[in-house]
């Protein structure tokens, strides 16, 4: 048994198969619904290997063929057995991919994918699909900086491990940028450096071109004072130090993540822009602060930029990930009355987002990082229901977030109601991905047909 794929991206052959060669590749490409977790990433499409984490301790072993490789032609990768945890996917299951590659143009390539496998060819279609579309839309975002006149660079990042920042970092490091980790254990490996954040070394950001600030404790739990602190305490003070190294060093550009709690968790159907004032609530008080923090290197002549994230969509983590099982077992529904506002955002176009903020000149200050179509919870609750299959028929009474997010934390989260529109990046031009919330839905869930 085997399976045919194939599709046409507008970009040079050697330009495609170079991409497939960097770190962060795999990454990029792997479908975020899968319960697959890379271990391990090839360091050669010659004669690497990957190593995937499977549900109960397995381990998929992908061997690279040292006698298929031929670029920018073709490489070949097929399972294998590589210790204990292996051996029961390696003997229950063949699996042989050929990847190759063929010039349509001096601009186009062909990108070919056979798979011999017992697997269906339900299972693999819209993994492919989604591998296509990743890859033309990733190629797209790197051609489009470096047609900005932006080269490779060197960028330094925190939060690196978390759900943004492994998108990003794999997204960078795939389009030929290095992504230095900012660490706070011991470094295992040449680009990762260790950070103190209450005293970084003088010498952090040494060769660094550019900064993308992402760490911070976990918004959601409940809103006890501890918690509170917590919040507060990982992201000011920490920012101000980084700011200030920045300023210091020879930075051009600081991207520090923000978040739309700045406009309070209320604010009725007003649209939300950059220019709107803050409003009320916890969280609004920290991320002025936050945003706040960034001062240093502004006033140190470093292009700064906030980004101000919506509710990030993936499956991989955040609402989407709770949601998803629940909504699948037919037991979603709307909290409350459903009438309050999510902006929301999927994570490739966030990704996009930052990338941008590394390269456009003329982003600065508040960036905020939200679809330009919001919709209500109810329609949410309409929309994932319908793209899983499933009825959305028990809506959660407003009691029901407190009990586990306490009164605040349901107020100020779970129940949120901003109305947030991307007006700083429409006035750029820039463009989304997938712009309405079926179709980013369909995308990382791979349910791209009705």
């Amino acid at each position: 048994m085997g399976i045919e794929c194939s599709d046409i991206v507008a970009t040079p052959r050697a330009e495609v198969f170079a991409w497939f060669a960097r770190r962060g590749a795999f990454t990029r490409l792997a479908p975020p619904w899968q319960p697959v977790t890379l271990l391990a990433e090839a360091d050669s499409l010659a004669s690497g290997q990957a190593v995937l984490g499977l549900p109960g301790g397995l381990r998929w072993v992908a061997q690279h063929d040292p006698t298929q490789y031929r670029p920018p032609e073709r490489f070949v990768d097929a399972v294998a057995a590589d210790g204990p945890a292996s051996i029961p996917v390696s003997r229950l299951l063949s699996w042989r991919h050929v990847h190759e590659f063929t010039e349509v143009d001096d601009t186009h390539t062909r990108v070919i994918d056979r798979v011999q496998t017992p697997i269906p060819e339900s299972v693999l279609r819209p993994m492919f699909a989604y591998r296509y579309r990743q890859l033309t839309n990733d190629l797209a975002a790197h051609r489009r900086a470096a047609e900005s006149g932006r080269q490779p660079s060197t960028i330094a990042m925190t939060g690196a491990s978390g759900l943004v920042g492994t998108a990003l970092s794999a997204f960078l490091s795939s389009g030929g940028h290095r992504v230095v980790r900012l660490v706070r254990h011991r470094p295992r490996h040449r680009d990762e450096r260790q950070w103190d954040p209450a005293d970084p070394a003088a010498d952090l950001l040494a060769d660094i071109d550019a900064v993308v600030h992402l760490a911070g404790a976990s918004i959601a739990g409940r809103f006890t004072a501890e918690h509170r602190r917590a919040v507060a305490d990982s992201r000011i003070e920490p920012t101000r130090r980084l700011a200030e190294l920045a300023a210091a060093s020879n930075i051009d550009t600081f991207v520090c993540a923000s978040a739309v709690g700045y406009y309070g968790y209320d604010r009725g159907d007003h649209t939300l822009t950059e220019q709107s004032e803050r409003g009320d609530g916890f969280l609004a008080d920290v991320v002025e602060q936050w945003e706040a923090a960034c001062a240093p290197a502004a006033v140190g002549g470093v292009r700064v930029v906030r980004v101000r994230t919506g509710i990030v969509q993936s499956p991989r983590g955040g609402t989407l990930r709770l949601l998803r099982p629940l909504f699948t077992a037919g037991l979603g529904g709307r909290i409350g009355d459903g009438r309050q506002w999510l902006s929301w955002i999927g994570i490739d176009d966030l990704v996009d987002v930052y990338h941008r903020a590394l390269w456009d000149d003329a982003l600065e200050g508040p960036v905020n990082a939200v679809a330009p179509q919001p919709v209500r919870n109810s329609e949410y609750t309409r929309v994932l229901a319908h793209v899983v299959h499933r009825p959305a028929l028990l809506p959660v009474p407003s009691f029901g977030p407190a009990v586990l997010l306490g009164k605040q934390g349901a107020r100020e989260l779970a129940e949120a109601s901003q109305r947030v529109a991307p007006a700083r990046l429409t006035e750029v031009g820039h463009a989304f991905r997938t712009e309405g919330l079926e179709e980013t839905l369909r995308h990382l869930l791979g349910r791209t047909t009705s």
